[in-house]
């Protein structure tokens, strides 16, 4: 498991001695001076966030003393503390972090991938983070995002985010929504939103209470998708909106309008008889995807090892019945795979997934969907997924290393043989 803190002290350590290294350039300073205000308070920010929380704890800006929230007399507060470096050390970090995205998308595009990076847009702002303290008018602080009970989560979720309040945007001119989407699309040929549902309607939850006790607040659709496909124009750049969900009425067909990419997979693509929807007739406009982070790769969901988390975690449900289910779902995606010449024999013991893996792949490879999006996870044949929404300390959220170094893990002879295989079902 990735141990985050040690990992995090590591990794600052070595960009604390490439700042002290740093001689200077241009390109750095004249990057900075088209930041702006903006960007400088940002870095003030961090500094002074790196300072307080040691002594406030963490949490941002909402635990500082009130002499330290007022953005205005930053500046005089950067100076009394003596934190200067550390402002210039975050304008650095941030250079790299930037310097660093330009140069992936370059060697990208220079390999041959017509497009190169996909950006994800996150659902949400840390409601004790930078925007909050620089622009809280804003956001909707005291509110939460999150998602009522369903299907997914019997509990509903609560992310700890808040967002963009709608009115602020509209008296705005949509302008803080455009400088995020703009930062997000500016290394990037392409940009994942996440949880386009929201740009909708937003389930929002009070501070303090739990997750059913929420509600949805309306927002803006109608002037927001217009927006995001003139900006998918300006940039030359794919947007993926993830659909996922309690899906409202419409929202697919009003994304598919706008040009905006839906998300379709595999374990959702059923019928009304819960039977698998063949790959021919899944939507063209929409990426074809075998699982989500948020959800067990293919090996996992074969096994049943989701079943197994939300057993080990005494979850709402019946695991007796979650089983059988299963069973008969495994029945159904083999005859799938089956009837679409895809897989040969009899369906695999629960507990040997790699033939399932195989087909999965191979179904969303023959979808007429634009594009085709495959988890790692399924590449490699592994079975634990890489986060389980709504819990926190008692599953190893974004913990899990890759079983091997990056360079070498689509080498792999199973990782390889299923790229081959997907690129001859999906030609250039």
């Amino acid at each position: 498991m990735i141990e985050w803190p040690a990992a995090a002290a590591a990794k600052l350590a070595r960009l604390n001695a490439a700042y002290h290294a740093f001689a200077g350039d241009r390109r750095f300073d004249d990057w900075v001076a088209a930041g702006g205000p903006k960007l400088r308070l940002h870095a003030i920010f961090e500094a002074l966030d790196e300072r307080l929380a040691h002594i406030f704890g963490a949490g941002g800006w909402r635990r500082w003393p009130t002499a330290y929230r007022t953005v205005d007399r930053a500046e005089a507060i950067i100076g009394q503390l003596g934190l200067g470096d550390r402002v210039g050390f975050f304008l650095f970090a941030q250079w790299l972090a930037d310097l660093g995205l330009e140069q992936a998308q370059a060697e990208a595009k220079g390999a041959g991938m017509g497009i190169g990076l996909i950006a994800d847009l996150a659902v949400g702002l840390d409601p004790g983070g930078s925007h909050a303290w620089r622009r809280p008018e804003e956001l909707m602080l005291g509110l939460t995002l999150g998602a009522p009970p369903d299907a997914f989560q019997a509990a509903g979720q609560g992310w700890g985010l808040t967002s963009f309040a709608p009115d602020a945007l509209r008296s705005a001119n949509y302008r803080p929504f455009l400088e995020t989407l703009r930062a997000a699309l500016r290394h990037a040929g392409g940009v994942r939103i996440d949880h386009a549902l929201g740009l909708g309607r937003l389930w929002v939850i009070p501070d303090g209470a739990t997750a059913d006790q929420g509600a949805y607040l309306r927002y803006p659709i109608e002037e927001l998708l217009p927006l995001i496909a003139l900006e998918s124009r300006r940039a030359e750049a794919v947007v993926i909106g993830e659909d996922l969900g309690v899906v409202p009425p419409g929202l697919r067909a009003a994304l598919d309008e706008h040009g905006l990419l839906g998300m379709r997979v595999l374990p959702f693509e059923r019928d009304e008889a819960r039977a698998f929807i063949p790959p021919e007739a899944w939507d063209r406009r929409a990426v074809a995807m075998t699982s989500t982070h948020d959800l067990p790769p293919t090996a996992g969901w074969w096994r049943g090892c989701d079943i197994d988390w939300r057993e080990r975690l005494d979850a709402p449900g019946d695991r007796d019945r979650e089983r059988d289910q299963r069973t008969e779902d495994r029945d159904a995606l083999w005859r799938l795979a089956s009837q679409a010449g895809l897989a040969e024999g009899q369906a695999p013991p629960s507990d040997a997934p790699d033939l399932v893996v195989d087909a999965a792949l191979a179904v969303v490879g023959q979808t007429p969907c634009e594009l085709v999006l495959l988890p790692i996870e399924d590449l490699l044949g592994l079975e634990e997924q890489p986060n389980l929404p709504g819990v926190v300390d008692l599953h190893p959220n974004w913990r899990r290393r890759l079983p091997a170094a990056s360079q070498a893990l689509l080498s792999t002879p199973a990782a390889a043989s299923r790229l081959a295989r997907l690129n001859a079902q999906r030609p250039r």
